[in-house]
């Protein structure tokens, strides 16, 4: 996993915070390269929230290897279907492309409450 200057880590984490309030979902990320196959590390992350992992959504995101995921636990599911997921996507990914990695995923996680918000 990459470091983050302590401001761009507050960054990500007030993001985090504000998708929860507005969702009442579980927001997590991971910004680093995969251990092993890609999908099935992001999977294996996601199911560690435990208990939280129905209700969660995992951003990883890889910039040197450019790889982005979401994974969505079964009821987060009902608000994000993939669709919603690959929007927020496409989006966060224009912003990586500049460089901004920060930017790109406080982007997309806040894209991914205002989606989710808005199919409550």
């Amino acid at each position: 996993m990459w470091a983050l200057t302590s401001t761009q880590g507050d960054d990500v984490r007030d993001a985090l915070r504000a998708a929860e309030r507005r969702t009442g979902l579980r927001f997590a990320a991971y910004l680093g390269p995969a251990i092993g196959p890609r999908r099935h590390f992001c999977e294996r992350l996601h199911a560690a929230l435990g208990e939280e992992a129905d209700r969660a959504v995992l951003v990883f995101v890889d910039q040197r290897a450019r790889a982005l995921e979401i994974v969505t636990g079964t009821t987060a599911r009902r608000w994000l279907p993939d669709a919603e997921c690959r929007s927020a996507a496409t989006a966060m990914a224009a912003v990586l492309g500049l460089g901004d990695l920060v930017g790109g995923l406080v982007t997309g996680v806040l894209l991914l409450a205002d989606r989710a918000a808005r199919c409550e």
